[in-house]
């Protein structure tokens, strides 16, 4: 422990939590609430471009990998040496 109010050793686990309460109350977050704000236009019904679910995006990827997956099976499968 710090005596007399020093800074705790840097690389300590006290001094990262000192680190993260201090990041957390300096600056009030307008710039965050600002930039927040932007982000969240892109998660709103009012949005344009395609509205499909996330199950719908985690089927589809899954699908992808299998798909892929399959077609290097298939070349490992039907692949023919040619000798010249």
């Amino acid at each position: 422990m710090a005596v007399g109010g020093a800074a705790p050793p840097r690389g300590s686990a006290a001094a990262a939590a000192a680190n993260l309460r201090r990041r957390r109350t300096a600056g009030g977050g307008t710039a965050a609430g600002g930039a927040a704000g932007n982000m969240l236009q892109f998660y709103t019904d009012d949005a344009p471009g395609l509205k499909i679910s996330p199950n719908v995006v985690l089927v589809m990827s899954i699908g992808f990998i299998a798909f892929v997956a399959i077609l290097h099976v298939m070349g490992k499968l039907y692949f023919v040496h040619r000798e010249a």
